[in-house]
């Protein structure tokens, strides 16, 4: 069996005032084409399919994508395993596992054998099995979604926790004792090899940042807790690729597009792993995908620095930045050299204006140096506040705030 893994497509995504939906869909149109060209039997999503920030229309719409994208891989008898993760909601997918189950039903039995040729959503830890698209072998999976109280903490003893620390302490504890109990199954086949989806975080791996998440906030198991004894641990949640601990089998795939700053320098990819009768068959291979140019532009010296800026950022018209920039008064034009910014950056999701006096000093003698004007903080804090709202109505409400502090200060002096 050929097993295409991934995880963290976030679909629906945003950055600040930048919707990712189109990103992201070529990401999963990439995923489809190497499905077809590596003839996978299995594509496993290992959480995180939806962005939490997708509203019930962006929802639809990414289903709908996902429908018309992987027609054909399972019209071929391909399946897709997909659990969920800490950025799915948790209402949605339930709903969305009712009603597949409605319109085709499946046997929710632990070790229960799949139908090929369909999607599978595990919004609870599970067992099951599955035939490869030929019918050859059989393949045991074991799906442990992303650990939430509502999942795991069914117990009223550990569903009363104090803070934080406490919460975290009772969810590591109740979801190993949930693997364990999976293992344990009756149902367990430990005749067949088996691939584990799980996703968590794993102390001993690369954890720059936490997507939208502090460690403090996540819940994060020691490289112990997770069994080494699988053909192949296919990790999500953690968006950098790696192997963990040096375990070749045991992999985080990392997310299908740069998803904030903090990812900037990621090389998304998947991974495809072969597992036999035996197990895996040599080791897991990773194919790319062409990642979202991400910045953080910082201008010093916008007369000197703006010619520079398109020779420097040469993929500038479809790179998604951030903007830093300081102007002088007397000196810089602020009104042109915003022009001028979203000419070359038209897909900026963040930017800070910071006048600097164009004098060296101040005026009197002890009274420290302004470094923001009255109408820089309105004007930054309206476009804060309006980075999420369609462009036209944030550059109505821009101009009419520019004109009622025009009107102001004329009053004024």
């Amino acid at each position: 069996m050929r097993i295409l893994h991934t995880a963290d497509w976030h679909l629906g995504d945003r950055l600040g005032r930048i919707d990712r939906t189109d990103d992201l869909r070529r990401r999963v149109e990439r995923i489809a084409a190497y499905c077809a060209e590596e003839k996978a039997d299995v594509l496993l999503v290992a959480g995180d399919l939806f962005s939490e920030l997708a509203g019930p229309d962006g929802l639809r719409e990414a289903v709908r994508h996902l429908q018309s994208v992987f027609e054909g891989f399972l019209h071929d008898g391909g399946s897709i395993l997909a659990l969920t993760g800490n950025h799915d909601k948790e209402t949605f997918c339930q709903t969305l596992r009712h009603a597949m189950s409605l319109a085709a039903p499946l046997n929710d039995r632990p070790g229960a054998v799949l139908p090929t040729g369909r999607l599978y959503l595990a919004v609870e830890p599970s067992l099951v099995r599955l035939p490869d698209r030929n019918g050859d072998h059989t393949v045991q999976f074991l799906l442990m979604p992303y650990p939430t109280p509502a999942r795991y903490l069914t117990d009223a003893a550990v569903q009363r926790y104090q803070g934080l620390d406490e919460k975290n302490k009772n969810l590591v504890k109740a979801y190993t004792s949930k693997l364990n109990e999976l293992q344990a199954h009756e149902a367990f086949d430990w005749g067949l090899p088996t691939v584990l989806g799980a996703h968590v975080a794993v102390k001993g791996s690369e954890m720059p940042t936490l997507f939208r998440l502090s460690e403090e906030e996540d819940v994060v198991f020691s490289d112990e807790a997770v069994p080494l004894g699988f053909a192949y641990v296919a990790l999500g949640h953690i968006h950098k690729p790696q192997a963990l601990n040096g375990h070749e089998h045991v992999r985080y795939c990392g997310s299908i597009d740069r998803l904030d700053l903090g990812e900037s320098a990621n090389q998304p990819g998947v991974l495809i792993v072969d597992v036999g009768p035996e197990g895996r068959r040599d080791e897991p291979y990773t194919l790319p995908l062409e990642p979202t140019p991400l910045y953080r532009v910082e201008i010093r010296s916008p007369s000197e620095e703006l010619p520079l800026l398109a020779e420097k950022y040469p993929d500038h018209e479809r790179a998604v930045v951030r903007i830093d920039c300081t102007w002088k008064a007397g000196t810089d034009n602020r009104e042109e050299v915003l022009r001028e910014l979203d000419r070359l950056f038209p897909r900026w999701y963040d930017r800070n204006l910071v006048e600097i006096n164009a004098l060296d000093g101040t005026l009197v003698a002890g009274e420290p140096a302004r470094t923001r004007s009255f109408q820089d903080t309105v004007r930054d804090y309206l476009e804060q506040e309006l980075a999420n709202h369609d462009e036209l109505l944030r550059k109505a409400v821009l101009a009419r705030a520019e004109g009622l502090m025009d009107t102001l200060l004329k009053d004024l002096a």
